[in-house]
């Protein structure tokens, strides 16, 4: 059954989640304060890289199931259902500011049909849906929390074949209505109560994070006795228990999820008189690790990297997608500089240069003159270069493998220093 559907904030979230809901029939209308991205939107440019959003944008706006309009209260004026995807901007303690759901819902709030249901799809704190029971002001429309499980590069897939869908509500009415949105899509439903609905998104994020962690810990003890943390995950992700995902170690995590959903539940947990000193350690692994992996770089030198050029292929926090927030490429790079290094970067989804990093278009390029190059994001096309190339273009033929891509032994054969995560 087709249904009406508004979804506020055009951003990583909104796009997908409209793009999707009307690639499932409905009638969805997204909106945005920023003009020129809906005027954009309108001319079929898709402002972020997704793999497969491109073509569901096209097809649905061709279909006149999708549409883009400017201001909240214009999309959710005859809609039956209000999704609400805008930014939740973290303070430095943790907590989330809620401003923009407040004042989106405060301008859908006069203009929506009695008994239409209002859906905070955006990461909020827990308790978040009365927050915007106030900013409606209506007594008459529903508040439901359905948190997205959305990873970049791969959210179209994540939408469409999705793990499982959370409804959190007070209402079960409410709550199958919004369920009943999902119909065609094959994965189990859960529908709990609002507070649980929003502690699931933080403690799933917060969990791969600390499986995170703790493979990259694995990894330096792996290095210290001497074997080779890919065989040791593989071996422990044979376990049902445990399994094979989010066992691969790297120069950190980062991403707008996991380092603000992670500290966001430390925060909540603290507000709640907990101390989850747990995910404390887990936050000060990571910390470490991307001090272990510029130290990891100055070895490799053998000097230190002060004013020495670095060559770093990769600056996004993931392969397939152009976002750079909280990106652990960006945090190395940072303990970088402050040690005196000159960094030149290549990245297939990075065109313009960034603080105090020199982007060319070309990863040879990047590599002129570098004392060490250092590979940051697991972006597939690295795997498959010319690194005969390579090695004429460094100063001396050095890599580090921040993500265990690389053939080392085939490096090694053409005469590379070379160094990965874990490995001895």
């Amino acid at each position: 059954m087709s249904e009406t559907i508004a979804v506020i904030g055009t951003g990583y979230v909104g796009l997908t989640t409209g793009a999707c809901f009307a690639e499932l029939g409905h009638t969805v209308v997204c909106a945005d304060i920023d003009e020129d991205k809906i005027r954009r939107l309108n001319a079929g440019e898709i402002p972020i890289v997704e793999h497969g959003l491109e073509r569901l944008v096209h097809e649905n706006v061709r279909a006149g199931r999708l549409s883009f309009v400017v201001g909240a209260a214009a999309a959710a004026a005859e809609c039956e259902f209000a999704y609400l995807c805008v930014p939740t901007p973290q303070g430095l303690d943790g907590s989330a500011d809620l401003s923009y759901i407040e004042a989106a819902a405060a301008q859908i709030g006069p203009v929506l049909a009695s008994e239409a249901v209002v859906i905070n799809k955006s990461t909020v704190p827990v308790g978040s849906t009365r927050v915007v029971e106030r900013a409606l002001g209506r007594s008459d429309v529903f508040v439901v929390s359905n948190p997205e499980f959305l990873r970049e590069g791969s959210a179209v897939n994540d939408f469409m074949k999705p793990d499982r869908v959370v409804i959190g509500s007070d209402s079960q009415a409410a709550a199958i209505r919004v369920a009943s949105l999902y119909m065609g899509i094959p994965a189990p439903i859960m529908v709990t109560d609002p507070a649980s609905a929003e502690t699931i998104k933080y403690a799933a994020n917060a969990f791969l994070a600390t499986k995170l962690s703790f493979v990259n810990a694995v990894a330096a003890i792996c290095e210290a006795v001497g074997a080779d943390v890919a065989d040791v995950m593989l071996g422990i992700g044979y376990d049902k228990r445990i399994g094979q995902d989010f066992l691969n170690p790297g120069p950190g995590w980062g991403g707008s999820c996991f380092p603000k959903d992670t500290r966001a539940l430390a925060h909540i947990a603290e507000q709640a008189g907990y101390d989850f000193h747990l995910l404390r350690g887990v936050l000060a692994v990571n910390d470490e690790q991307f001090e272990r992996v510029a130290d990891k770089i100055e070895r490799l030198i053998g000097s230190s990297v002060e004013g020495k050029r670095v060559a770093v292929w990769g600056l996004t926090f993931k392969a397939r997608t152009d976002d750079l927030r909280d990106s652990p490429s960006l945090e190395v790079i940072a303990r970088l500089r402050e040690r005196g290094a000159e960094i030149v970067g290549y990245d297939p989804a990075v065109h313009d240069d960034l603080d105090g990093v020199k982007v060319v278009s070309d990863p040879y390029a990047a590599c002129e003159g570098a004392e060490v190059l250092a590979v940051l994001t697991e972006w597939d096309e690295f795997r498959w270069l010319d690194f005969d190339k390579v090695h004429d273009a460094l100063v001396a033929p050095r890599i580090l493998d921040g993500r265990n891509l690389l053939d080392s032994a085939a490096l090694k054969r053409r005469g590379f220093a070379y160094d990965g995560i874990g490995r001895s």
